[in-house]
């Protein structure tokens, strides 16, 4: 269960992009915000702007937000990261929008044009733009500079002499030959060096016009060209999270506050920035950030290959440039940065970073208090530093599952997980299954194979808290605190009691108590876990055909049989006789085929 109040205490009120992340760590949904806090706490008010996002909010477990320099960089932020993580929600990518592009055709005589959607190949594109009419804009003047064509094919094949654009000189002509290839070709390149950013030439060539204007006073002439310039240096410039240039760039900031150290890694892709991800090592105690960037990049490059360049914001050593070439395989470029762009990347990284380390000394506070409650709640001698948590899934006894989700160093740990799937019982007996699931949890453990837990928390009431005391005195370990979460009336969050194996009478904790917030998030994620290996076992058994059970059937007499019966139910309605006309089929297996679907 997501803790809305504790994460928006610590969310910053900056210009960024949220992220909404499921608890199987799928991305939900990505939005932008002119304000992060008071974008992201719209969600978790009492009533939902529709039933779509009400849902949503009930799967969220964690959000994750990049902080930018500005609501324009947080757009093209937004649009990169739902590119490329396709998040389930976000209609904005399902319906293919995007933010628009200039595309220069793949033609012999290439059309200048808006462009937004999938990209064709060979096709030269620049951008993204935050809006159209900064793209029609810039047409526009490109039109008037470069004389470039903007008619779709059809119509450029098919003219017979030129249209109203090269009257009044924004188009050269070249559907009637009144420019010639090369001539063209020249005006492409100095459009593409334009919109590559290289438009020194460009911006000199408008300059002269201007200037020879002004000598012979034709100062409105003169007003109109010096517009020109502005407008194509306002709508032309990139924002932080692009890059002028198609380059690959990894970003990589340690900083320390309050005793933790965060080493936030950006990636620039194409000359786009792909969004940010702090990360926490562990067992760094007493650790530099020095330390920490030095482990990082020794680890992280093994794994992952590098970009041709890396921009560190500490001082680059030796030390760090051997393991980046030792760890890549091949000499990278290992640089503070210099430009404007790279600083302004860098502060943002470090940014982000920051806001990381405050989060997360804000959730290990709350952790421990969380963890406190619940020493306190259940009487415990101890604050339990593991804790193990068991629920079963099926439907009708079908696909039985249990699992056992562990909860220790005040978070999840999804590496000790476990699924079981849970044979030779009567079809929806829950107590057999609980007592075989925690048997072979325990057997191990009592032998000294696993790690014993402070608390075993079990998914159910009285029946399963009895068969579970039962298996615990059983293997030795009677002395492991345990205690049931029966769900409440309706099954409503906020009104299950807890079980106790001594016979106590159950305790019922408040909806806001911290205890009863920290056994729902465990109870709902092995209820989350159970439920995934429930399905994809039961998906496995119906996607099994019963035919596969029969020794002498193999692949094409299934499939001939499916055809010849119209499918499965055909196939049983058949008699042994009319089993025995299908081609391959003889009487003594028509036999054993009817025997087996009966």
């Amino acid at each position: 269960m997501f803790d809305a109040k504790s994460f928006l205490a610590s969310c910053p009120e900056h210009p960024g992009v949220y992220r909404m992340i499921g608890a199987a760590e799928e991305v939900l949904y990505v939005g932008k915000a002119k304000n992060l806090k008071k974008r992201v706490s719209s969600y978790f008010q009492r009533t939902q702007s529709s039933p779509r996002i009400g849902m949503m909010v009930q799967q969220v477990a964690r959000v994750d937000v990049t902080v930018t320099r500005s609501e324009a960089e947080a757009l093209l932020l937004e649009n990169n990261l739902i590119k490329g993580l396709a998040p389930k929600y976000n209609i904005l990518f399902r319906d293919d929008k995007s933010y628009p592009w200039i595309t220069l055709s793949a033609d012999d005589f290439p059309r200048i044009g808006f462009h937004r959607g999938s990209f064709a190949k060979g096709a030269r594109y620049f951008g993204p733009f935050p809006n159209a009419v900064a793209v029609r804009e810039s047409i526009q003047l490109l039109q008037k500079i470069f004389q470039l064509r903007t008619c779709e094919n059809t119509v450029f094949a098919n003219r017979s002499r030129p249209c109203l654009l090269h009257q009044i000189r924004r188009c050269s002509a070249p559907c009637v030959g009144l420019v010639g290839d090369h001539a063209y070709a020249a005006e492409v390149r100095l459009a593409t060096l334009f919109l590559d950013g290289k438009h020194s030439e460009v911006i000199s060539r408008l300059t002269g016009k201007m200037e020879r204007a002004a000598d012979v006073l034709a100062f409105e002439q003169a007003a109109f060209y010096r517009d020109q310039i502005r407008t194509l240096q306002t709508v032309l410039s990139r924002q932080y999270v692009e890059s002028v240039k198609e380059e690959n760039v990894d970003v990589i900031a340690a900083v320390e506050q309050g005793g933790l150290v965060c080493v936030n890694l950006a990636m620039v892709r194409g000359g786009r920035h792909l969004g940010d991800r702090p990360q926490f090592a562990a067992n760094a105690s007493g650790a530099t950030p020095a330390d920490a960037l030095l482990a990082f990049i020794d680890q992280h490059y093994r794994e992952h290959a590098a970009p041709m360049r890396v921009l560190v914001n500490l001082e680059v050593c030796d030390a760090l440039h051997d393991a980046l070439d030792d760890a890549a395989g091949l000499p990278v470029a290992l640089t503070r940065p210099r430009l404007a762009g790279e600083r302004a990347w860098m502060e943002q990284v470090e940014q982000n970073a920051g806001l990381a380390i405050a989060a997360r000394l804000k959730d290990s506070s709350r952790s421990e208090e969380r963890l406190e409650a619940l020493q306190d709640a259940l009487g415990l001698a101890e604050r339990p530093a593991r804790i193990e948590c068991f629920d079963i899934s099926h439907t009708m006894g079908e696909a039985t599952v249990a699992s056992c989700v562990v909860f220790a160093d005040r978070a999840m740990k999804k590496s000790e997980y476990r699924r079981y799937n849970i044979a030779d019982i009567s079809a929806g007996d829950d107590y057999a299954a609980m007592r075989q699931v925690l048997t072979r949890r325990y057997e191990k453990v009592a032998a000294g194979e696993g790690t014993c837990p402070d608390l075993i928390l079990i998914d159910g009431g009285r029946g399963q808290v009895g068969v579970a005391r039962e298996v615990l005195i059983e293997a030795g370990l009677e002395h492991v605190p345990m205690v049931g979460v029966a769900k409440g009336e309706a099954r409503k969050p906020g009104l299950e009691e807890l079980v106790f194996p001594d016979g106590r009478s159950p305790l019922h904790l408040m909806a806001d108590d911290p205890a009863l917030h920290l056994i729902q998030e465990i109870r709902d994620e092995a209820h989350r876990f159970a439920i995934g290996g429930h399905r994809a076992r039961r998906a496995k058994a119906r996607g099994t055909s019963r035919l596969e059970d029969i020794p002498g059937i193999g692949p094409t007499r299934r499939k001939r049989l499916l055809q010849t019966f119209g499918g499965m139910q055909g196939l049983q309605a058949a008699t042994v006789e009319d089993l025995c006309r299908v081609d391959g089929i003889s009487r003594a297996l028509a036999e054993q085929i009817h025997r087996a679907l009966h």
